[in-house]
C-alpha cells in the first residue's frame, strides 16, 4: 500500500500540480524537496513508498538522484515527471530504474496510472 510519497522537483508550482493530481481519496503523506541532493536526503531520512522526481534540477539531476537513491536502495519505487521527453532520457531513466517517466505538466490521469502501476508491482513483490 502506497501511504508516504516524496516529491523532488526544483519548482515549488510543479510539486503543487503534482499533489493536486493525487487521488483524493487515498491518504498520502507528502515530503518534498527541492532539488536532487536535498531528495536523496529525505529519501533515506522518510523511506518513501514512491518517489517523484523531475529529470532537471540544480545541484543534483533526477537521473543522478535515481541512480544514488538506487544504490541505497535498490526496490526503490522512482517515478520520474519531465518536461524532457528526449527518448535518449526516458531511455536512460528506464535503464537507472525508474517504474514510470511522467511528461509535465502530469495530469489526473497519467498520475493515477502510475501509482496504480506501483500498486501492482508492489503486490506482485508481496506475493514472492
Amino acid at each position: 500500500m502506497i501511504k508516504k510519497i516524496l516529491l523532488v522537483d526544483d519548482s515549488p508550482i510543479s510539486r503543487k500540480i503534482l499533489k493536486s493530481c493525487m487521488p483524493k481519496d487515498q491518504e498520502y503523506d507528502f515530503y518534498e524537496a527541492g532539488d536532487g541532493q536535498e531528495g536523496l536526503t529525505k529519501f533515506s531520512e522518510v523511506h518513501p513508498d514512491v518517489t517523484f522526481l523531475d529529470i532537471t534540477m540544480p545541484v543534483m539531476n533526477g537521473l543522478e538522484c535515481l541512480e544514488e537513491i538506487k544504490k541505497f536502495d535498490e526496490r526503490a519505487i522512482i517515478i520520474m515527471c519531465t518536461a524532457d521527453v528526449q527518448p535518449k532520457s526516458i531511455l536512460k531513466a528506464a535503464a537507472l530504474g525508474a517504474i514510470a517517466v511522467l511528461r509535465k505538466p502530469p495530469s489526473k490521469e497519467t498520475v493515477q496510472d502510475a501509482l496504480t502501476k506501483v500498486q501492482e508491482f508492489l503486490q506482485k513483490t508481496q506475493d514472492t
